[in-house]
């Protein structure tokens, strides 16, 4: 049996942050892309990974991908352009479990993969003032699921790993998390809520 974790460590994409792909893809059907060219582009790892670790701006990121769209320079510079206009959704459920953690007294930090577009990210979703820490990659210059990324969040949010429970939708992070002794939970939705708020060693 583990000792209740007394911090929270949750991530934003797939987690408290949701996409509507329906936009997305309106863009790209509007250039004539094939749906979820935009995204299969800006995911591939020789500039994701820079982008992540802060190597390069999310501006230099956006540029990259145009430059690798089947448009002319103008017509990929304004498809990404529309495509970034839509900064996704926040997931009322997740939501009322991070401010449930800290209306219980438990440090809560958002321990998230992203560029340096998050903190204006934060504020256009109302989530500037949720947690009690953000922790970016680009920020840190390190990425999930590094163990170096784990190490300086729990230093950050002042707890052993042990007592620190680590909420992600993706599962290499969570085997990352587990790897360097913390509580990891592979995020797929509410329905167990209950349990992690008992990892937290709070009441359902």
């Amino acid at each position: 049996m583990r000792d209740p974790a007394q911090a929270l460590l949750i991530d934003l994409d797939g987690v408290l942050r949701r996409w509507d792909p329906a936009p997305m893809i309106a863009v790209e059907v509007k250039y004539g892309l094939k749906p979820a060219a935009l995204l299969e582009t800006s995911m591939s790892w020789d500039i994701y990974q820079p982008a992540m670790a802060g190597e390069i701006t999310d501006a230099e990121w956006m540029g990259l991908v145009a430059s690798r769209l089947p448009l002319d320079e103008a017509q990929a510079a304004a498809a990404v352009a529309e495509w970034q206009e839509y900064r996704g959704e926040v997931d009322p459920d997740a939501l009322a479990f991070v401010r449930g953690v800290r209306a219980a007294g438990r440090r809560v930090g958002l321990a998230t993969n992203a560029t340096d577009r998050l903190r204006g990210d934060l504020d256009a979703l109302g989530l500037t003032d949720e947690f009690d820490l953000v922790l970016s990659s680009s920020e840190m210059k390190v990425h999930k699921p590094a163990p170096e990324f784990f190490k300086q969040a729990c230093l950050a949010i002042r707890h052993l790993p042990k007592y620190v429970l680590f909420v992600d939708d993706d599962d290499r992070v969570i085997q990352g998390a587990r790897a360097a002794k913390l509580a990891g939970y592979r995020w797929a939705g509410p329905e167990h809520v209950a349990y992690l708020r008992k990892a937290l060693d709070l009441p359902d």
